[in-house]
């Protein structure tokens, strides 16, 4: 199957995209780890990938490679000022950033047998830059803007201001006619390209997000005895810090789970190593909102949490939650469930299609405080269910979502469409 293809160029263009990511970044998060993670999975079956991303900062080398992988670099294009553009407004750039990608492939003498956008941005320069070669393009949009919008609401003029929802939709209809074909990362997304967009192909085809379990694993005995920062008993969410990701609501329904159980605390990490003024505002409102219900002593706010804690930190808690209403998938659950944990999830997002409610999982309404904090009380108190879930998802992560089957299914996804 994989003799066809030989070479990949993959397309992640906003955030900060590294070897080593630094996740919690603003635009750094769960995608940056999924297209790292393929293309490694992907290059030990002998296939080369370059993974493309934008050039806004002049201290870093322009072709990154991955240590330990010598078929996969990172390279970077020019395009706009030397500054990080936040992804709502990177637009403007893209056709600057499609010429400079075509015109260093052509002086690098690089050939690719098909060019692979992540996210809409990217998706508009992989198209551009595979017809300038006369290779297919395909697409994997991560994220929908009409699924975002519709779940965010607010104020529509507010929204769209901030979000720039209109030209994104407008792009992501362009990019779906446009692809050799596209992956979805659940059956949701699948449902919501039917339902929003009113789109329907036969050249979609659902690909969820792999898990590194050779990283996240089940807890050793000295893991679980080693000594860290967090307390002795506690639920964990990580995630980056933004306004979807729905912290105020773990705290309103933790604020419940406190009065009834004593003995447990709530760790909530992530963000980025230098904040900026958006996620320190953010912090300021879970600040607020913890002084105000008097749970200082139960809740601590942990920041960022690099690489070689995440594991640890997942294997020692309790369970673990993820309380946004608007996730496409939420690759943090899939990490925790890979190390044995219970995860109570949104009934609303892509993870519903892994989650089986009460079975290796809990599919809740975040925004519903009751039902969310009665689901947290029902596995603390009962420990035997908690554990029986626990070991549940760690047998779907193993059976299902290692990178190295998902690199199967995409080379499989790869040559039927090419």
């Amino acid at each position: 199957m994989t003799n066809n293809i030989k070479s990949i160029a993959m397309l992640s263009t906003h955030g900060y995209f590294d070897p080593i990511p630094q996740l919690g970044r603003t635009d750094t998060g769960g995608q940056v780890v999924y297209v790292l993670e393929l293309a490694k999975a992907i290059s030990k079956l002998g296939i080369k990938v370059d993974i493309y991303t934008r050039w806004f900062d002049k201290d870093k080398k322009q072709v990154d490679p991955v240590q330990g992988y010598p078929d996969v670099n990172i390279v970077r294009i020019k395009a706009g000022p030397w500054e990080f553009i936040p992804k709502e407004f990177i637009y403007e750039v893209l056709p600057e950033l499609s010429t400079n990608m075509i015109d260093f492939i052509k002086e690098n003498k690089l050939t690719y047998d098909l060019y692979h956008g992540h996210y809409v941005d990217a998706g508009i320069v992989a198209i551009d830059v595979a017809k300038a070669f006369k290779k297919p393009s395909y697409f994997t949009a991560h994220s929908l803007g009409a699924w975002k919008k519709d779940q965010m609401g607010g104020d529509p003029a507010e929204m769209e201001q901030k979000f720039n929802f209109e030209h994104r939709i407008r792009e992501e209809r362009r990019i779906f006619m446009a692809v050799k074909a596209q992956s979805v990362t659940s059956i949701v997304q699948l449902e919501k390209l039917k339902e929003l967009y009113g789109y329907t192909a036969d050249n979609i085809v659902d690909i969820p997000p792999g898990v590194d379990i050779h990283t996240y694993d089940l807890p050793s005995k000295d893991e679980l005895n080693q000594k860290t920062k967090l307390p002795q008993k506690y639920v964990f969410c990580i995630s980056r810090i933004d306004t979807n990701k729905g912290h105020d609501l773990l705290l309103y329904a933790f604020d419940l789970v406190r009065k009834r159980i004593n003995n447990i605390d709530l760790v909530i990490g992530g963000g980025s190593p230098n904040p900026k003024k958006r996620e320190i505002d953010l912090y300021q409102k879970m600040k607020d909102i913890i002084n105000n219900k008097g749970m200082q002593d139960r809740v601590q706010l942990i920041g960022y949490v690099p690489d070689e804690l995440m594991p640890i930190y997942y294997q020692q808690s309790d369970m673990f939650v993820l309380p946004s209403l608007f996730e496409p998938f939420g690759m943090t659950t899939q990490e925790a469930m890979a190390c044995g944990k219970a995860v109570i999830a949104s009934k609303f997002g892509g993870i519903r299609n892994v989650i089986e409610h009460d079975v290796n999982g809990l599919l809740v309404d975040p925004s519903n405080a009751t039902e969310f904090a009665e689901a947290m009380i029902g596995l603390l108190k009962d420990k035997t269910k908690m554990e029986m879930i626990g070991k549940n998802a760690y047998r779907t992560v193993q059976d299902h979502f290692s990178w190295e089957a998902i690199a199967n299914r995409f080379i499989d996804f790869y040559t039927k469409f090419i």
